[in-house]
């Protein structure tokens, strides 16, 4: 499967727009055995992914077939209205946020990968880490994190996570540097803008980065003190196939398990570690999650 790709930066909307229109007002094939995804546009991490995810498909009778977007309200908006059949391009934090927003109704079907939170050991003046493990993280050392409050309370909630500090909330609930209850090694943690948390490396002893700040940096992976792992704290930040309320008892009901079957494959779990260099993991349960270095 080759998919022609939307490329370009001025009128993205546009291009969306022009998806949906190619699709026409009701664009789910009647057959119950094609289903029409909707992903964002296909690139060198996640073009593999779904060429075995449709071959996978393909061997159990059913026929897979996509809508490229480049707006991310746009797979939401076109599956509410039944214009494609599933869509698999957000996390749970998003889709409930997009449900509430938008008085949607949409329900996620199953879960595909984590593309984690990592912490960064803080590097000298020639890019060499300071530190290996978290816990030669010194006393009274300053950890930077993003400033903005979803990125930030994930960032809180790894360092709970790695045994930095303890939070007063969990789940789903939003953390402040006000919930911290617990703080033993009297970190310094400092909110800066999510773009800059990088640029910080070399002043601080940690930096929690976002994976897309952290590559366009180049900062180097092997300097991660702890990765995000998947937990009930981490949960909402998981990706995963939506589909339409009711759609376990849809005319589409089998062909999405199919899809799924074949997305929660060890195959399909593989390439989305080996696509994305050992950036992203398989989040399903049950899923196998290996490191670069043991490939």
């Amino acid at each position: 499967m080759k998919l022609k790709k939307i490329l370009g930066i001025a009128g993205l909307a546009a291009a969306s727009v022009l998806l949906l229109a190619a699709c026409g007002s009701k664009s789910s094939s009647s057959d119950t055995k094609t289903l029409n995804v909707g992903i964002m546009t296909l690139d060198d991490t996640t073009e593999p992914v779904w060429d075995k995810v449709t071959e996978l498909a393909k061997e159990e009778g059913v026929t897979l077939k996509f809508t490229e977007f480049t707006d991310y309200n746009q797979p939401n908006e076109a599956l509410q209205n039944g214009e494609i059949d599933v869509n698999a391009f957000q996390h749970y934090n998003f889709l409930n946020s997009w449900n509430k927003d938008n008085n949607g109704t949409l329900v996620a079907a199953a879960d595909t990968l984590l593309s984690p939170i990592r912490l960064f050991s803080g590097v000298d003046g020639d890019g060499k880490a300071k530190y290996t493990k978290v816990s030669e993280i010194p006393d009274g050392a300053t950890i930077s994190v993003p400033n903005d409050a979803t990125n930030e309370s994930r960032a809180l909630y790894l360092l709970e996570a790695a045994g930095l500090i303890k939070l007063s909330v969990s789940g789903e609930e939003e953390a402040t540097l006000s919930s911290i209850s617990s703080n033993p090694k009297n970190l310094d943690i400092k909110e800066v803008d999510a773009s800059q948390t990088a640029s910080t490396l070399t002043s601080v002893a940690a930096a929690v980065i976002n994976n897309a700040f952290a590559q366009t940096a180049k900062v180097d992976y092997n300097t991660t003190l702890y990765t995000e792992e998947v937990n009930d704290n981490s949960k909402q930040w998981v990706n995963v196939i939506a589909a339409q309320k009711d759609w376990e008892s849809s005319d589409k009901a089998d062909a999405i398990k199919v899809l799924i079957k074949a997305y929660q494959s060890d195959e399909v779990g593989k390439l989305i570690q080996s696509a994305s260099n050992y950036i992203d993991i398989p989040a399903w349960e049950g899923a196998t999650v290996t490191s670069s270095s043991s490939n």
